[in-house]
Parts: C-alpha cells; sequence; structure tokens
C-alpha cells in the first residue's frame, strides 16, 4: 500500500514539474508578445497596415508578429500535450524548457532595441516586428522562392544521394572500382562545389539543371565515402555465415553489407545535407531565377534587410524540417539500434 502511494505521489510530483516547465517555455513568449503591445513606439517608424484574408481584414507588422508569437506559443503547448504520456518525449521538452524562455526574452529585447527604440543599426538589423511585414508585402513571393528552392534542393539530393551509396557500394565491395575512382573521388571532393559553377553553367543550358549538378557534386563525396567505408568495415565473419548458407554475392551486398553500413550512409546523408543547402543558397544567389538566395540578393541591392532576415528565417525552417525528416528516415530504417545507444 505504502509502494502504490509513493508511486502515486511520485507521478504527482512529476506531473506538476512538466506543468511548471511547460508554463516556463511559453511564458518568454507571452512577454515578448506583452512588450511588443504595451511597450511605446518610441521612434518615427511607418505602420501600414496590410490587407489579410482576401483583403477581409488588415493587419500591420506589430499585429503579425504578436500572432507568430501566439503561433509559437500554441505549438509549444501542443507539443506539452502530445508528450504528456510518453517518458522519452516528456524527458526532451522538459530538457530544452529554460531555453525557450530564454528566447522569449532575446526576442522581447531584440524588439524593443531594433523595432520601438531603433538603437541597433539599421537597416541592417531590423526587429523581429520588421521581419514580419515581409511577410505581409511578399507571402506568395516568398512562397514562390521558397517552392523553387525546395523543388531544386530535392532533385539534388536524389540523384547526390543516389550516385554517392553507388559510388560508395563499388567503391567498398570491388578492389578494382577502389584503385581506379576512389582517388578521382579524394581529390575531386575536397573541392568546394561553387568552384565547378563555370564549368556548369557551360555543361548545361539551363540554370536549373546546372544547380542541380553542383548539389550533385557536393553530396557525392560525403555519402560515398561513408558508405564506403560502412561497407569495408563489414566483419568478415557475416560474410562467412551468409556464404554457408548459399548466399551469392548480390546477396551479400544488398543483405548484408548495405545494412551494415546503414549507419555510415545516415551520417554522410546528413552531413551532405548541410553542404547541399550551403551550395543551393550560393547557386541561387549567383544565376538562378528564383529560391530564396535569388530573394536574399534581390532584397540585399534595395537594402531591404528585413526582407533578407525574413528569407534566412525561412531558409532556417525548411532546413530544420528536412533534418528533422532525415531523422524520422534514420529512426525507422535503424530502429534495431534502439536502447544499444544513447538517445
Amino acid at each position: 500500500m505504502n509502494a502504490v502511494s509513493n508511486s502515486s505521489a511520485g507521478h504527482a510530483v512529476s506531473d506538476r514539474k512538466f506543468i511548471l516547465l511547460t508554463v516556463i517555455s511559453v511564458s518568454g513568449f507571452i512577454l515578448a508578445a506583452l512588450s511588443n503591445l504595451w511597450f511605446p513606439q518610441i521612434a518615427n517608424v511607418k505602420i501600414t497596415p496590410y490587407p489579410v484574408f482576401d483583403n477581409a481584414a488588415e493587419i500591420n507588422f506589430n499585429q503579425a508578429y504578436r500572432f507568430a508569437l501566439l503561433g509559437l506559443i500554441l505549438l509549444y503547448i501542443g507539443i506539452a500535450l502530445f508528450s504528456w504520456s510518453d517518458p522519452d518525449r516528456r524527458k526532451r521538452f522538459k530538457k530544452r524548457a529554460p531555453f525557450r524562455f530564454a528566447v522569449g526574452l532575446a526576442l522581447a529585447l531584440w524588439d524593443i532595441l531594433g523595432t520601438k527604440l531603433l538603437l541597433l543599426p539599421q537597416p541592417f538589423f531590423p526587429g523581429p516586428a520588421r521581419i514580419a511585414e515581409a511577410f505581409l508585402m511578399e507571402n506568395n513571393y516568398i512562397m514562390k522562392n521558397t517552392l523553387y528552392s525546395l523543388r531544386l534542393f530535392t532533385v539534388g539530393f536524389i540523384l547526390g544521394t543516389f550516385f554517392g551509396v553507388c559510388t560508395g557500394v563499388l567503391i567498398g565491395w570491388f578492389p578494382r572500382v577502389y584503385y581506379w575512382v576512389y582517388p578521382v573521388l579524394k581529390v575531386s571532393g575536397v573541392i568546394p562545389a561553387v568552384a565547378w559553377m563555370p564549368f556548369a553553367l557551360t555543361m548545361f543550358p539551363k540554370p536549373f539543371s546546372a544547380a542541380v549538378f553542383l548539389i550533385i557534386v557536393c553530396m557525392w563525396f560525403p555519402v560515398a565515402t561513408l558508405t564506403a567505408a560502412g561497407i569495408s568495415s563489414t566483419p568478415k565473419i557475416f560474410f562467412e555465415v551468409a556464404r554457408t548458407m548459399g548466399a551469392k554475392n548480390s546477396y551479400l551486398i544488398f543483405h548484408v553489407t548495405i545494412p551494415h553500413a546503414m549507419p555510415s550512409i545516415f551520417t554522410g546523408i546528413g552531413t551532405a545535407t548541410a553542404f547541399a543547402f550551403l551550395t543551393l543558397v550560393m547557386a541561387e544567389m549567383m544565376g538562378q531565377p528564383g529560391g530564396l538566395g535569388y530573394y536574399i540578393n534581390a532584397s540585399r541591392v534595395w537594402s531591404a534587410y528585413y526582407k533578407v532576415f525574413a528569407a534566412i528565417l525561412v531558409m532556417a525552417v525548411l532546413f530544420s524540417a528536412i533534418m528533422y525528416l532525415i531523422g524520422l528516415a534514420e529512426a525507422r530504417v535503424l530502429r534495431w539500434r534502439r536502447g544499444l545507444v544513447r538517445s
């Protein structure tokens, strides 16, 4: 009876602590919204209302910023409710609570200095509310450039991963391929992908295909290298056991070495994704007819740095979403590792 009561009391304490940390997680964003609402606009800034919802209403950048903060508050409350019944999710959510609170306070201070008082160097460091104005002004245009970047990245990512894995398997399995191809991979892989841009623009008739080529090049090296390392490190005892059961080379490749190399393959994909995103932005800045890099370059020319920050924000969200999806795929494919490695 005492054990049951102690367990119930422990759960109650844990639940109260989780609720408290949830409040802490969102309170920083609440303070940021209240500071934007209550702190007076001392600096002379033109506050323009913009039509939204097919001209059904009008809001200015301060109101848009507060709506964005409200979205973050609701998002983290939803994540807290989703994490309530799962111990692992609860642990991860509680661990980040102080950081979220600090982010909210930083946003409040940034908004006061960059929007309300204009004490930060302008126009280079606009406040977060001014950054929200870019989405009010050019929401459709930003979305169009985001979709262009996403399409370009997706094509380059798929092809780069495919060629990288194929090259790595061939290098790791066949000694002759290793002899002839690995020196080329080692030499060409260390060259930045953007250095190939003049050749890409010459070889490919369209800027889109040239940018896809650059993304493939920058993904090819890390994926191929780590795939080859995973293939070559497969223990020989795996092959001996498979051969005693009548396995042929094709079975050894696709059912023994590639599954064993999967952790290395995903490590290469994760590393290559960061390089690919960097190459994507630089390629868009230097010749693409659209994309977030193109949008940043065009905004910089007109000194519209609040639009530059808006594009950077979209990039951060987009890259985080891509890495999250890769992490989900890795967790699904490598689900056998659960409990073997630290989370």
